[in-house]
């Protein structure tokens, strides 16, 4: 009788063990867990501020976009279009058929010195007539590049002529063209900024790949890959080489180096 009480005891210790060591597994289990996700957010958490502002703010390839302020940025190896409402633009919009369906090439001056581009008028046809025909009225010149972004997205940010990211010319347009499959925008392309999840939101402002950069795309889409610099893209690097002001964390303000568009030539 005593042996069956010491086994019956024995047992029940034992459960009460097993029991606790499962507790203690699934709260192991669980610390583990949620060290993962707080990790995950940190390092995710830097690349979302930067798409963030580069989508829509004072920084990166990113204003606070109005009827008459843009942001964004974009760029890739082989484009697609990404999705995006039908624009319904105002009649100041330039009309897609200034772009000529054709290849558009020329120089920007940057700091004095050129750099030379390719605009795709068949891929993207509304940008490119957007920026030859504000090109041509000299609306970029001498406005700087407010937006410097160096890490883990690599873009110059420049077309705010208020210098703050919230400038545009004074209208908005869409939709998002010539999107890279992929959100990888490759190193010497020209993407239009745009305001965060709004296709509709282009303006003046455009951005610079100075290095491949996985953009992700939002609710909207992705962003309007319109050219590319075909020469002279070792001025940009260099101004990036010099860093930025931090003014946004994570690598994303002002440039340090004062950088300045000047007259651009298009043919």
């Amino acid at each position: 009788m005593a042996k069956s009480k010491n086994n019956a005891e024995l047992q029940a210790r034992l459960r009460s063990y097993e029991e606790k060591q499962k507790v203690s597994g699934q709260k192991a289990q669980k610390r583990a867990a949620d060290t993962k996700l707080a990790l995950t957010i940190a390092g995710g958490s830097v690349l979302l501020t930067l798409v963030a502002t580069l989508i829509h703010g004072v920084a990166f390839p990113t204003p606070t976009s109005t009827a008459s302020a843009t942001t964004a940025a974009s760029s890739s190896a082989s484009p697609s279009s990404s999705p995006s409402a039908s624009a319904t633009n105002s009649p100041l919009v330039p009309k897609p058929a200034a772009a000529e369906n054709r290849t558009w090439t020329g120089t920007m001056k940057l700091n004095g010195s050129d750099l030379g581009l390719s605009l795709d008028g068949k891929a993207a046809p509304q940008a490119v007539a957007n920026f030859i025909t504000l090109a041509k009225k000299g609306f970029y010149n001498n406005v700087t590049c407010h937006r410097l972004t160096t890490a883990g997205i690599y873009v110059l940010q420049c077309g705010d002529p208020k210098g703050d990211g919230t400038g545009g010319p004074g209208y908005s347009f869409g939709p998002i063209e010539n999107a890279p499959a992929g959100d990888l925008y490759k190193t010497g392309y020209l993407a239009m900024a745009r305001q965060g999840g709004n296709g509709s939101s282009m303006g003046s402002q455009f951005f610079i790949v100075y290095k491949d950069s996985p953009i992700p795309s939002d609710a909207a889409g992705g962003y309007t890959v319109f050219g590319k610099i075909t020469s002279g893209l070792n001025v940009v690097t260099a101004i990036a080489a010099k860093g930025s002001d931090n003014s946004n964390g994570q690598g994303d303000g002002h440039p340090k180096v004062t950088t300045t568009i000047g007259s651009i030539k298009l043919n």
